[in-house]
């Protein structure tokens, strides 16, 4: 590690590594500095009894030629050498619901995601048509999500202050459609009176357009990007936590590290929670305003997940992913729960091979869960670079979870029981200390129509060579975590100049075929 460089980068989260990758091809000496033995963030994978599980990307969308993920990959040099496996083009994400036993898909391409619909729905084409093209029309908003020159956010205030709840709601009476379109709102934690319909259009379009899994776990896409970032003469060290952020007369001059490096720079890009981030360089030299707003944003909710390893041959693989309900009528609510009901949704999704066959060998499903079930260990810390143990009261915790859990997915899925060879688990502990969120937060800060600007955080912060990156910009996921990526080295580079760069290499490879 050398002690200068042009850029200096906390945390390799997917927003981290793709402005690394971007300045280092400008030509900066670039540095990224991760605390934890994998690079990745939310990419990173983990392995139980031989089996490769993802840690939080279970899917990418807008990855087919010509979309928009599919642009900012090619631009990053990325797309050959990546295996990704396309999910069923009839129905990606099924959504079902207790004592009903039909299967609602939502399906790949508008006109297929429409027709799957109308077929369940016979008298409802207006407003499933209604609600595609509204999608459509809600991202043609945002010029970055579009690969476009512009603001990484509409000037229309009319999709902010809406609610997606209220949006569809207002297309139909009909309550199973309504719990139907709107029914893989664990992608975003949405809830009824705040979550913006931009935030479920954009959240929701990319994988009507196109949907993938990573074959063998997402951690080969930051394997790439680091490879990438190495062949333009960048550097990422595993093992560097920041511990201290050093700024002098409104300049941030270098970081320390936990082992004791200290590393200057020109430019220093967080790709860690800006809560952090503002404790680590010190709340005094921010103004107090600026503080207070930071730090009173309130953060998503958690997960708990199981992660299940199948015995061989005994579960057959599920190219889709499904959303469950116990009730349709309150899928907006399944946050809620209490000690009785939960959990009241889930998310199951299963891990895909490179040559994958007619057997499944693992499956992760996901819930919410409040931080606060799990305040009591919050003291602890346990990673692979960092191995404690909470104690056994929070063993015995996961195990009674799980349990509940399993027995939930039995409703769906009778047999699944006999085939679980064991079951590992997350907790919000888990996604705090391995992804460094607020409190485990899925998907970085609340966005609410009742304050649409609230949770907006700018790029660039109150001291000039301090930027941020990631989640909590603007939009989660790997399309918006890549995005936001480019927003930040926007801000360095010049807001058109990285836009321009994409396109003209499109063009150019256009004109050679």
């Amino acid at each position: 590690m050398k002690t200068y460089y042009d850029v200096v980068i906390i945390g390799s989260g997917m927003g981290g590594l793709v402005a690394a990758n971007i300045l280092a091809r400008e030509g900066r000496s670039v540095c990224v500095l991760e605390k934890n033995n994998q690079f990745g963030g939310n990419l990173q994978t983990f392995v139980r009894e031989r089996t490769i599980f993802d840690t939080g990307v279970h899917y990418i969308g807008g990855l087919s030629e010509g979309q928009n993920l599919y642009r900012y990959f090619d631009y990053l040099g990325i797309l050959e050498g990546l295996e990704f496996k396309q999910l069923n083009t009839d129905g990606f994400d099924i959504i079902t619901f207790d004592n009903d036993p039909m299967e609602y898909p939502h399906a790949q391409g508008y006109d297929n995601f429409r027709k799957q619909l109308v077929e369940r729905f016979p008298d409802e084409e207006k407003a499933i048509q209604t609600y595609c093209d509204k999608l459509q029309e809600i991202c043609t908003k945002f010029p970055l999500y579009n690969v476009e020159n512009g603001k990484p956010y509409s000037n229309d205030p009319d999709i902010f202050q809406q609610s997606a709840k209220d949006f569809i709601d207002s297309i139909t009476d009909n309550e199973k459609l309504r719990a139907v379109l709107g029914g893989s709102n664990l992608l975003y934690a949405g809830e009824p009176d705040r979550t913006p319909i931009y935030v479920h259009a954009l959240s929701c379009n990319s994988y009507i357009e196109s949907a993938y899994r990573c074959a063998d776990g997402g951690s080969q896409i930051t394997k790439l990007l680091i490879r990438k970032l190495k062949e333009h003469g960048g550097e990422a060290f595993k093992h560097s936590e920041v511990v201290d952020i050093e700024c002098v007369d409104k300049q941030i001059v270098s970081v320390k590290t936990a082992k004791g490096d200290v590393v200057l720079g020109e430019h220093f890009i967080s790709n860690i929670e800006p809560k952090h981030t503002l404790t680590l360089v010190g709340e005094e030299h921010f103004r107090k305003a600026y503080t207070r707003r930071i730090q009173e944003l309130e953060s998503t909710i958690s997960a708990f997940s199981i992660h299940i390893v199948l015995k061989p041959e005994t579960f057959k693989y599920l190219n889709k992913n499904y959303y469950h309900f116990k009730d349709h009528r309150s899928i907006w609510k399944a946050h809620e729960y209490t000690e009785d009901s939960w959990p009241e949704t889930y998310m199951l999704s299963m891990g895909a091979r490179k040559n994958q066959g007619e057997w499944g060998d693992q499956l992760t499903a996901i819930t919410y869960m409040r931080y606060e079930e799990v305040a009591q260990w919050e003291d602890t810390f346990n990673t692979v670079a960092h191995k404690n143990s909470r104690g056994q009261t929070y063993e015995q915790f996961k195990l009674e979870k799980a349990e509940l859990f399993v027995q939930e997915l039995e409703k769906k899925f009778p047999n699944i029981r006999a085939c679980i060879q064991s079951v590992h688990t997350s907790t919000p502990l888990s996604y705090r200390d391995y992804i460094g969120c607020n409190q485990g937060s899925m998907y970085g800060y609340v966005k609410d129509v009742n304050n649409p600007l609230k949770a907006f955080i700018s790029a660039r912060t109150k001291i000039p060579n301090l930027y941020f990156t990631g989640q909590s910009l603007n939009m989660h996921g790997i399309l918006g975590v890549t995005i936001s990526g480019v927003v930040t080295c926007s801000e360095i580079l010049g807001s058109e100049y990285i836009i321009n760069k994409i396109n003209t290499k499109e063009k150019k490879q256009k004109a050679i075929v």
